[in-house]
């Protein structure tokens, strides 16, 4: 939801695209099935689709003094054509002229270069500084729409229009004249005639330049304006414009005086406007991860598409079922249908609160929750409602929770490295007992299936098996390694530790004796992983966001799924081993189809 103008209706009407981390997601409307471009190395910074649907131009970012490619896609076959590789740092905006000959393309901040390249020989036509000097940066892109040589960029306090001169091979700039305004350009749409464009900017207002004389005709609104700047625009057959604001308003404009007709508030700052079918409807992209779709005339808004925002931290499935899971992120908990892959429940904690770890209940009607604010919260499963809190449950967040089969207590850990165990009546919740050993935050805790021990994983390098009626410790293990995840074999003889050393622990749970030690990852720590109920197999990942499935007995990688942008934090396999499920920081929730 961050890259702007990223969410893009298809001519075809019946699908969507945008950016999701290193993939394009191509999504069905109505079915909501999607596939995938596979193909960037970073993050996804632009998207374009030619106006024909043919192709698909999508640019990336990259580290400081490397080239970020174009990636040019045929749309029918879902395959990549050619890399086009010229900017360094960042690809900013990409345009298709208007027959598809020409893809124009705009390089970021420490590029600054507007290059033309020609779609059939797949390469670059001529380039240019994209600003005079003493103008900012160039930062949006758009190309006429009746003239395959013409294209318009617009940034920071300058608007251009360019002319290719295909013979010599050059462009020529013309600054447009806008009076004694100076403005930040955040978006750009160009009419359907070519007589003129208008430019959202950041201080609320929308200017009309000529595009034959270069010059601005008018702008507006004059008194009131759009609050947080003008983040899209999408221009209606009728004339009248809409106009998406960084506040979460979605404006319809008269051409004429800019007069807000009508409005609706959504969640976010919108980012994108695309519409479809002649407008009569179309979707709305925002920073909080949200796509909606309006109705025209109507003026109606329905939130299609959700997800969280912020790094997603744990993932859990219900005791035996593998339709529902539920995800924890900042301020939020979720709950997904999976075969729909959609949003069933969302529970909002609103003060500025991080939840670190969930557990469902064994009879699926709680869900309990750790947060950094040192509470830990129960809420109902079917409805969200809050069922108890326990106040300073510990003294520096609560990291790690679990509960019994009977859900008669839950074992919490801290980031101080205490783990208590809390004894839940029915109406009320008291401390049962405090086991000190850990010295450092304590990262995940794993029940027994006889409830009468656990087992808890930190960061302090140690992973310590607890006797839960006597509390007792009964073994300790030692790595040199900040222990991330920890899981019990099913038979329970042995259990798998990995961490920040990349390596897989395998132990003797009777004695606390190092069985073998397999090397898990060749870059980056271990975060998360998780073993199917027959014991054969158990998944990873981490930080070198690939999720790997492994065969138990052999300690080899069987398989490897790619698809994260950001570090993988936690991964689950589904009851019945039907999916594998991963969150990552970067907000992505993956479901992959468990293989075999």
């Amino acid at each position: 939801g961050h890259v702007p103008c990223g969410l893009i209706c298809h001519p075809d009407q019946e699908h969507v695209l945008y950016p999701l981390g290193c993939t394009v997601v191509i999504q069905k409307v109505d079915s909501k099935k999607q596939t995938f471009l596979h193909g960037h190395t970073n993050n996804v910074s632009c998207v374009v689709v030619s106006r024909d649907g043919v192709y698909v131009a999508s640019g990336q970012v990259t580290f400081m003094g490397f080239k970020a490619d174009i990636i040019l896609w045929n749309y029918q076959r879902r395959e990549s054509l050619a890399r086009l590789s010229l900017h360094k740092g960042r690809v900013e905006g990409l345009a298709f002229s208007v027959n598809s000959l020409h893809l124009v393309s705009l390089g970021g901040q420490d590029d600054g270069s507007v290059v033309v390249w020609h779609v059939g020989k797949r390469e670059a036509v001529c380039g240019s500084p994209a600003s005079a000097r003493v103008a900012g940066n160039a930062t949006v892109v758009v190309s006429s729409s009746c003239r395959d040589e013409v294209f318009v960029t617009a940034g920071n306090t300058t608007i251009r229009v360019w002319e290719l001169d295909l013979p010599n091979r050059k462009i020529r700039p013309t600054e447009c004249q806008t009076g004694h305004l100076k403005r930040v350009i955040t978006c750009i749409k160009m009419a359907d005639d070519d007589s003129h464009f208008y430019v959202g900017t950041s201080s609320g207002d929308v200017l009309k330049v000529n595009t034959n004389n270069r010059v601005m005709t008018d702008y507006g609104p004059q008194k009131k304006k759009f609050s947080a700047g003008v983040t899209a625009l999408l221009l209606l057959k009728t004339g009248d414009l809409i106009v998406g604001t960084g506040g979460g308003i979605v404006a319809l404009c008269k051409d004429s005086n800019y007069k807000i007709m009508k409005k609706i508030q959504v969640q976010g700052a919108v980012t994108s406007l695309t519409s479809r079918d002649q407008g009569h409807q179309f979707f709305v992209g925002t920073n909080e991860c949200q796509i909606y779709q309006i109705t025209y005339p109507a003026f109606k808004e329905e939130l299609i598409t959700a997800c969280h925002k912020e790094a997603v931290h744990d993932i859990v499935f219900p005791l035996e079922s593998s339709d529902l899971f539920a995800t924890c992120s900042k301020n939020d908990i979720r709950v997904w249908y999976t075969p729909e892959h959609r949003e069933l429940l969302r529970i909002v904690v609103p003060e500025n609160v991080t939840c670190h770890a969930i557990e469902i209940t064994s009879d699926g009607s709680n869900i309990i929750s750790a947060w950094d604010d040192r509470k830990i919260r129960a809420f109902m499963a079917d409805n969200g409602e809050l069922l108890y809190e326990i106040n300073h449950a510990h003294s520096l967040g609560v990291t790690a929770i679990a509960a019994t089969s009977d859900c008669k207590r839950i074992i919490s850990g801290g980031g101080e490295g205490q783990v208590r165990i809390w004894e839940i009546g029915e109406k009320t919740q008291k401390l049962g007992e405090v086991l000190k050993e850990h010295k450092s935050a304590v990262s995940c805790i794993k029940m027994k299936k006889d409830d009468r021990e656990c087992v808890t994983a930190s960061l302090d390098g140690s992973c310590i098996i607890w006797d839960i009626v006597r509390f007792v410790r009964k073994q300790m293990f030692l790595a040199n390694t900040l222990f991330k995840c920890v899981c019990y074999h099913p038979e329970e003889y042995q259990l798998i530790t990995a961490g920040t050393d990349r390596r897989i622990g395998y132990w003797e749970v009777f004695d606390g004796s190092a069985v073998r030690e397999v090397e898990g990852s060749a870059s980056g720590s271990i975060n998360g992983m998780d073993i199917t109920s027959d014991g054969a197999r158990f998944v990873t990942g981490g930080d070198d966001h690939l999720v790997k499935l492994w065969d138990y007995a052999e300690g080899a990688v069987t398989h490897v799924g790619v698809g994260h942008s950001g570090n993988i934090t936690r991964l689950r396999i589904c009851p019945g081993n039907k999916y594998i499920v991963s969150v990552s920081a970067d907000g992505a929730i993956l479901i992959w189809q468990y293989p075999g």
